[in-house]
């Protein structure tokens, strides 16, 4: 299970790391929030050394109830990080979080990235899904019930798996007729979804294999962790933990996280037990 970097595969059988940059000062975990360039170079420079496999760069908060920012502000903040961290880390493999097509191509035709990760699955920009054919990179694509501003109030499926499970269906087919050939699928654990989806999707996680694609989890520091355990963003590591552990054995190839020393130690204890591709067996 392979997805093309700049023409290099990088393995998705191995579990993959992918750590957090968020270039805002609104983000729901603050110890994520990076502005300043010293910061971050730091930070891209600390996240790789500890075993990073990509970078994902983020411009504009989505976290519940979040306004948006001007898309030139986005654009200044995403394309100057991306610039900034290849001219000192010019191997670091970059995705942008956006879901701007316009801040997406900036992004990677001008300033450098390899991925797109956009949080809305196409639906937020139309010009999307076109624009990741013609660049011709990987694309993660999230689902998410509404917009950042609306998405948690009171979000209502019928059964949050097998609803998503049809939504990836819809949005893989226009992909697909795009002629998009790297995707990974995000369910998009705390978008749109209340403690209770979170905790279904999670559980089933490994249903979500049966589209065929590479899955990525975003358990880092969520509400699904810090309100079940009654801390704060802050205070979410372990439990973050426990469940990156939990989304790899449900067949997660990507884990996106704020602590990328803590996952790294996951994904080791977790090859420990299920060396060299013997769990994603079972999936196949």
């Amino acid at each position: 299970m392979d997805i093309s970097i700049k023409g290099r595969l990088m393995d998705l059988s191995k579990p993959r790391i992918m750590g957090i940059i968020n270039i805002t000062d609104d983000s729901f975990y603050a110890g994520s929030r990076h502005t300043g360039m010293e910061d971050i170079l730091a930070v891209a420079g600390r996240m790789l050394d500890e075993g990073a496999d990509i970078l994902d760069i983020g411009g504009c908060s989505t976290r519940p109830g979040s306004e948006e920012v001007s898309e030139p502000v986005e654009k200044e903040r995403v394309c100057r990080a991306v610039r900034l961290i290849l001219d000192r880390y010019p191997e670091a493999v970059i995705s942008v979080d956006t879901y701007r097509a316009s801040v997406a191509e900036t992004a990677v035709a001008d300033a450098g990235a390899s991925i797109i990760n956009d949080i809305s699955g196409g639906e937020m920009d139309a010009g999307m899904f076109p624009l990741v054919a013609r660049l011709n990179v990987p694309y993660i694509m999230m689902h998410m019930k509404g917009t950042p501003r609306t998405m948690q109030v009171n979000p209502v499926y019928d059964d949050v798996v097998a609803d998503i499970l049809q939504w990836f269906g819809k949005r893989l087919a226009l992909l697909r007729a795009a002629g998009v050939k790297d995707i990974v699928l995000d369910p998009g654990f705390g978008f749109g979804k209340n403690a209770d989806h979170n905790f279904e999707m999670l559980r089933r996680f490994s249903e979500f294999r049966i589209a065929g694609m590479p899955l990525m989890a975003g358990l880092s520091r969520k509400s699904i962790v810090w309100r079940t355990l009654g801390t704060t963003p802050d205070g979410a590591l372990n439990g973050t933990s426990a469940l990156n552990m939990v989304a790899l054995i449900k067949g997660a190839s990507i884990l996106r996280v704020h602590d990328v020393r803590e996952a790294k130690e996951v994904v080791t204890l977790y090859e420990k037990i299920y060396p060299a591709g013997s769990l994603l067996d079972h999936y196949a």
